[in-house]
């Protein structure tokens, strides 16, 4: 089989870590913009080949994983939709999927399928160096399949990202992805970025902190050119997640002002159990 990764970064770059680990006999290319990278990659033997130009690897790619940023995707499959290989597989690690799938499928030559999918694992630092393997085992994976992917194809994706080692593997709509991703992981960003921000500069708080505050502000190292599409190509489910938020500490704040012990209790007591559920943990 050959595979071709698009985009040799961390997440590029975890994929083809694994694959090398689990699917030793795979034949995995890269194309990325930067010729250093693709070389150290081949040096390393992380991939067999690669090139900063697609035509070199495209044709002849039974599976190829977009591991770049959305609005980039959209118009590489433009780019790329002349030259796929008859019946290969293209999937993705989007973290939106909605609006990407209504952009990328009318782009499709019908001897291609597109599984949209997004492995939840990955690290904040960017770059091939920061890959890792490990950072997918036991990681959530899911796929947003949709009406015009074959059945087949599904079980592919699920089989194959089961082999690289992740844990449970999940398929849901489209809609459900982009409405539950916007609020563990897009509304998680949007606190971290707020309360690191709301920081007083004059205070030199690195000297004084503790795990709370590492631990809340761990995601705030951030890619600030992909984040904000994520952002805007999610902006329904976004923002109603940032508005119950708001209701929630609107209520804290209001019990805390009154002294309402019982308001905070409650609260507390319900985030107690919220989290030993989240954890699966027993009273």
């Amino acid at each position: 089989m050959n595979i071709a990764i698009i985009g040799l970064g961390n997440i590029g770059g975890s994929f083809a870590l694994a694959i090398k680990e689990n699917i030793p006999d795979a034949n995995t290319y890269a194309i990325d913009i930067d010729a250093e990278v693709l070389e150290r990659a081949k040096e390393q033997h992380i991939i067999k080949d690669g090139s900063r130009d697609f035509k070199d690897i495209i044709p002849n790619a039974d599976l190829i994983i977009f591991a770049v940023y959305p609005k980039l995707l959209v118009q590489l499959v433009k780019d790329y939709a002349p030259y796929l290989k008859e019946g290969c597989i293209i999937t993705d690690v989007t973290g939106v999927k909605t609006s990407l799938i209504g952009d990328v499928e009318p782009l499709l030559p019908e001897h291609a399928d597109f599984v949209f999918g997004h492995p939840m694992a990955g690290r904040e630092n960017r770059g091939l160096e920061f890959s890792s393997r490990e950072v997918f085992i036991d990681a959530n994976y899911l796929i947003t399949p949709t009406p015009r992917n074959k059945e087949e194809n599904i079980e592919f994706l699920k089989n194959f990202v089961k082999t690289l080692e992740f844990g449970s593997i999940s398929v849901i709509s489209p809609d459900f992805h982009d409405e539950v991703i916007g609020f563990t992981s897009q509304l998680a960003h949007v606190i971290a970025i707020s309360l690191i921000n709301s920081d007083d500069d004059a205070r030199n708080t690195k000297k004084y902190t503790g795990d709370s505050y590492r631990d809340l502000t761990r995601i705030t190292n951030i890619n600030e050119k992909l984040w904000p599409e994520l952002f805007m190509m999610n902006k329904d489910h976004l923002v109603k997640h940032i508005d119950n938020f708001q209701i929630q500490l609107d209520k804290l704040n209001a019990a805390i002002q009154s002294d309402d012990v019982e308001t905070m209790e409650e609260m507390m007591l319900e985030s107690t159990k919220r989290y030993k559920d989240l954890h699966d943990i027993e009273d």
